[in-house]
């Protein structure tokens, strides 16, 4: 499984790093990576809780707990810098896109939280970001549903090992190489969903939280749309179960033959007899 999901993020490491990636190749092989990178990854590590007890700093520079931000809705983990020059703000610019389509709005279905993974970073850095990434989102009234912290290095050791997600300084350059992906978390926080790469499908993050909140969330056409995809957590998107859209379409199949079949009745049984003899 591993193999698989470096094959999807390998292509973000090396365009975080400034590798030139070889024409017409979406799998990278791992030889072709820089030493320091392939280390780089996401470990799934569904059904594990993280931490709620760590501690962090919100963007107004006031402790939290990581728990402050569950217990009633699902979360997005975000795990990225607030200096880095490309590969964070692609990640997080990547689940407005896919955020944005959704009816569902960051503070009243989920939260979105993101976690710096630089313990030099400041509130004040954390503060700029999240007004630039609620500026771009730009649906009025969701900025308290977007949280980003800053924290010691135990906190976000603990967190990013809790997700399996494995990063690596590059002193010389300042940088942190990391994969791309986003973190889909329950209200009890417990790890739900992986979505990895720079495009989230509106789709996936709407099924992933629909689960992730045990049907809290949604309507009956997630609850369709659930029996026809499945999540496949070697590639980290849902696909579809063609066994499950056959039955699906046979029971629609049906039903509309039933129903053409009372109405044909009712229509007969409406319609006047023939006129007897006189």
């Amino acid at each position: 499984m591993i193999g698989s999901i470096s094959g999807i993020v390998l292509p973000a490491l090396l365009l975080a790093a400034g590798t030139p990636i070889p024409p017409g190749n979406s799998m990278v092989p791992s030889d072709a990576m820089p030493a320091p990178l392939k280390e780089v990854r996401y470990e799934q590590k569904l059904g594990g809780q993280v931490p709620l007890d760590a501690i962090f700093r919100d963007e107004a520079g006031r402790p939290v707990r990581l728990g402050d931000y569950f217990g009633q809705r699902p979360v997005i983990l975000v795990l990225a810098y607030y200096h880095c020059p490309m590969l964070c703000d692609m990640v997080l610019q990547a689940t407005e896109t896919g955020l944005k389509p959704l009816k569902m709005n960051p503070g009243r279905e989920f939260d979105v939280v993101v976690v710096s993974i630089d313990p030099k970073e400041t509130p004040a850095m954390a503060a700029e970001k999240k007004a630039d990434t609620v500026r771009r989102y730009g649906r009025p009234g969701t900025a308290s549903g977007w949280h980003f912290l800053t924290g010691p290095q135990p906190s976000i050791d603990r967190v990013t090992k809790a997700v399996g997600f494995s990063y690596t300084y590059d002193e010389a350059r300042n940088q942190y190489a990391h994969a791309a992906g986003i973190v889909v978390l329950t209200p009890q926080g417990r790890i739900s969903r992986y979505f990895f790469g720079l495009e989230y499908a509106p789709r996936d993050i709407r099924l992933g939280l629909v689960e992730s909140a045990g049907g809290k969330i949604g309507n009956l056409v997630d609850q369709v749309l659930l029996y026809c995809f499945h999540y496949d957590p070697v590639v980290g998107r849902y696909s579809a179960m063609t066994l499950n859209i056959l039955r699906l379409a046979a029971v629609a199949t049906t039903a509309g033959l039933i129903l053409l079949i009372v109405l044909l009745r009712r229509r007969e049984t409406a319609q006047p007899g023939p006129l007897g003899a006189a």
